[in-house]
C-alpha cells in the first residue's frame, strides 16, 4: 500500500511514517496544504491522513478539492476536534472515516483496514485463487497452502498486480506505486522484483505476462 499523510506536527508525523514503514507500507509525508494537492495531483495513494489544522490553510478544502476531482481515494481525518457536529461536517465532505488526536496506532490501523475493506466492496479477508492464497491486511501470500517468505517490495507489487488483474503497468507506473518519492529508483529494479516473484507464481494459476513497451500485467488461467 501506498500513503500520503498531511500532518504538521512533525512528532506526530514521524512516529507514524515509521509504524507505517515498519508494516512494509510506503509513505509520502507532507506538511503544508500546497505540497499535499501537489501530492495528490501527482501520484497514487491507496489512503490518505489529512489533519486539518494547517499552517497555510485548512485540510477542509483540500478533502473538497479531492473529491471535486472525482478521486474516490479513502480519507481519514486526524482531528483534535471531537464535537459530532465537526465529525459531521468532514464525513458530509467526503472524509471515509476519522481519529480523534490523541489516538493509538492500533486503532488507526484498525481503521485502515475498514476503510480499505468498504473501498474493496466485501469484507473478505483471504482472497483466492486456485492454488493462491492472499491475505492483503496481514500480508500473506501461501500456495498450496505453504506460506511464501516474500520480501516487502514483492508482496507490494503482487498486491498491486492482484487488485487490477488485467490491467498493464508501466514500469514508471510501478515506481510511483511502490517508492515514495524520496527515493531514486531505476526500472531495473521492477524487472528484478518482477523476475523474483515469477519464480514464486510458477506452476499456479497466476502469471505475470510482457507487453513489450507497454508493462507487466497479471492474469489468472
Amino acid at each position: 500500500m501506498k500513503y500520503l499523510l498531511v500532518e504538521d506536527n512533525h512528532e506526530l508525523a514521524n512516529a507514524i511514517c515509521s509504524r507505517i514503514k515498519f508494516d512494509g507500507h510506503v509513505i509520502d509525508h507532507a506538511d503544508k496544504l500546497e505540497d499535499a494537492i501537489a501530492y495528490s495531483n501527482t501520484g497514487e495513494y491507496d489512503l490518505i491522513f489529512l489533519d486539518i489544522m494547517l499552517p497555510d490553510g485548512d485540510g477542509r478544502s483540500f478533502l473538497k478539492h479531492h473529491r471535486d476531482q472525482k478521486k474516490d481515494t479513502p480519507i481519514i481525518v486526524l482531528t483534535a476536534r471531537s464535537q459530532v457536529s465537526d465529525r459531521i461536517s468532514l464525513l458530509d465532505l467526503g472524509a471515509d472515516d476519522y481519529v480523534t488526536k490523541p489516538f493509538d496506532h492500533a486503532e488507526l490501523q484498525a481503521r485502515c483496514r475498514a476503510v480499505l475493506r468498504r473501498k474493496a466492496g466485501t469484507a473478505q479477508t483471504i482472497l483466492q485463487f486456485g492454488d493462491v492464497a492472499f491475505n492483503p491486511l496481514a500480508g500473506q501470500l501461501s500456495i498450496r497452502d505453504k506460506m511464501v517468505n516474500l520480501r516487502n517490495r514483492e508482496l507490494r507489487l503482487f498486491e498491486l498486480l492482484l487488485n487490477a488483474r488485467g490491467q498493464i503497468f508501466s514500469k514508471q507506473k510501478l515506481i510511483d506505486r511502490l517508492f515514495s518519492l524520496d527515493e531514486d529508483v531505476s526500472e531495473n529494479a521492477i524487472e528484478v522484483y518482477v523476475g523474483r516473484l515469477r519464480k514464486h507464481l510458477e506452476d499456479t494459476s497466476l502469471k505475470i505476462s510482457t507487453h513489450r513497451s507497454l508493462g507487466y500485467r497479471l492474469d489468472d488461467d
